[in-house]
């Protein structure tokens, strides 16, 4: 599957924010990147750049290109409520994100790569998909002989409090898609109207 690669901290330096979690090297050089990179007097943003840069960073926030973004936002359209509440939903609601919101890896690259080495179960089988979408009810688990695996047992170790539409259990390994989040919480900061209105033009 086809994914981004490159360096993290010149894309969050891009941005303004760790989007891809602690990163020492974001906080030494909390400037965007490149030869101006420090100069205070940046041009104005256009309009249109302002939605571009907001996609991007729902982009590489959850770790998915175009197309499959461009999928996600139609079939957010399409369905009842608010469309770019929706959307972040569909994003929220992906295997590889569920991993990682359940404390099973500690960043979601790692997630995906988890789900992709078939060390992850979707209701009781093993699922190797990390676009996968997650229905309320499901459950998600830690295959029987990956549970020992050194990255699942430090990232359980170290997670704080599993997401409040999420349930846990941390001696099977396995937690629930409770109900979808809501807008308040998710926590992310992106701005989901620019996205909407950039996908409309």
């Amino acid at each position: 599957m086809a994914r981004y690669t490159g360096p993290k901290t010149k894309i969050a330096r891009k941005f303004g924010e760790a989007i891809f979690g602690e990163d020492k090297a974001f906080e030494k050089r909390n400037y965007p990147p490149g030869q101006h990179g420090n100069n205070r007097r940046r041009p104005k943003k256009s309009e249109y750049a302002i939605q571009l840069m907001e996609k991007q960073k729902a982009k590489f926030t959850y770790g998915i290109l175009e197309r499959q973004f461009r999928n996600l936002f139609d079939r957010a359209s399409r369905s009842k409520g608010v469309t770019g509440e929706v959307l972040l939903q569909l994003c929220e609601s992906r295997l590889d994100n569920i991993v990682y919101r359940l404390g099973i890896a500690p960043t979601r690259s790692a997630a995906r790569q988890l789900v992709n080495h078939r060390h992850i179960t979707l209701n009781g089988s093993v699922n190797n998909i990390p676009s996968t979408h997650i229905k309320e009810g499901d459950f998600v688990g830690v295959r029987e002989k990956s549970k020992s695996l050194e990255v699942v047992e430090r990232s359980v170790a170290q997670s704080t409090a599993v997401q409040e539409w999420l349930s846990w259990n941390e001696a099977t390994l396995e937690g629930t898609l409770v109900s979808l989040p809501t807008r308040e919480q998710i926590t992310e900061n992106i701005k989901e109207q620019l996205i909407v209105e950039l996908y409309s033009k």
